[in-house]
């Protein structure tokens, strides 16, 4: 099993561009050298710049490389994709630019990664992690939903050879376990992968061992993320947006939370996965001063546990 670490912005705060507390994208890049990865993701579409020569430049003083770009949208509306077709030539442009990372041996598709997430529906929003509750599309739009994501994906693939990764979300339309078995069925695996999230499947009331050994001839790419129980509990009984569940602190590092890491590390040389899993933990980003802290403890818990 041949298993790189790397990591993601969300674990400095940032997910939503339009919050004032940021911290700037090269703090980000530095503590995530600092950490120890060789790898990280763009973060949100905007957050370091589309300017090959500026993030290059970056990249190679931190001894970083790109490991995936993201689509973090509203994938419904039909009036969105123009704007989805743009980001992903955008996206893909340039991280096909930055020097790629070696495909490992066994890794099914090579980095660099479009990651392909919904978001943007308030009546979602609120009901994250609540299967019972959460109104689900209509058959209309989960299909202009499924023909977006084809596009996308497609778009990608052929026009920049990027292999594209759908990752259900808490808080989008494809959280729970039903609209990931619809995904399966209408989304073929030539087409496009699954990234499956350790954090976001037990948010969302799965088992994230059951869904990666059910989806493992499916999955491209993973995302590991800690839950503490205890803030799990309460916002679960709070009518709370997603990300503000996450500044109360529900992500804590790996290791320090409910999910077993040593018996997803037993299933993954099962299932003989090899590639990247990307570490992430949401945060507000006014607690990003703690970031690196958590981070490493984060790489330091995996790495003793084996990965």
């Amino acid at each position: 099993m041949s298993i790189k670490i790397s990591g993601a912005p969300c674990c400095w705060g940032v997910d939503n561009l339009k919050n004032p507390y940021l911290p700037p994208w090269e703090k980000v890049l530095n503590e995530a050298s600092q950490a120890g990865y060789k790898g990280i993701e763009l973060g949100p579409y905007g957050y370091i710049p589309m300017n090959i020569e500026r993030v290059q430049a970056e990249l190679s003083k931190n001894d970083l490389t790109i490991i995936a770009g993201t689509i973090f949208d509203d994938l419904v509306s039909e009036s969105n994709l123009e704007n989805l077709l743009h980001q992903v030539d955008d996206i893909c442009s340039l991280i096909k630019k930055l020097p790629s990372t070696p495909q490992e041996k066994g890794q099914k598709f090579p980095t660099p990664y479009l990651v392909i997430i919904d978001w943007g529906h308030d009546e979602r929003d609120y009901d994250a992690g609540h299967p019972e509750k959460a109104v689900r599309l209509s058959k209309r739009n989960w299909d202009n939903m499924i023909a977006h994501i084809r596009a996308l994906a497609v778009r990608a693939w052929d026009k920049y050879g990027v292999r594209s990764v759908i990752h259900p979300h808490a808080g989008g339309y494809i959280e729970f376990e039903d609209e990931i078995e619809k995904i399966l069925e209408d989304i073929p695996y030539e087409m496009a992968g699954l990234c499956l999230d350790t954090g976001h499947l037990y948010y969302s009331k799965m088992d994230p061992i059951k869904w990666l050994q059910k989806c493992a001839n499916r999955i491209d790419y993973i995302h590991f993320k800690d839950i503490n129980p205890d803030i799990y509990k309460q916002v679960m009984e709070e009518h709370i947006r997603f990300f503000d569940a996450c500044a109360k602190g529900v992500m804590c590092p790996i290791g320090q939370g409910i999910i077993d890491y040593n018996s997803i590390y037993r299933l993954l040389k099962e299932i003989d996965y090899h590639g990247y899993i990307t570490i992430e933990q949401e945060r507000d980003p006014r607690n990003s001063d703690t970031s690196l802290r958590d981070v490493k403890q984060s790489v330091d818990y995996l790495k003793s546990v084996g990965y």
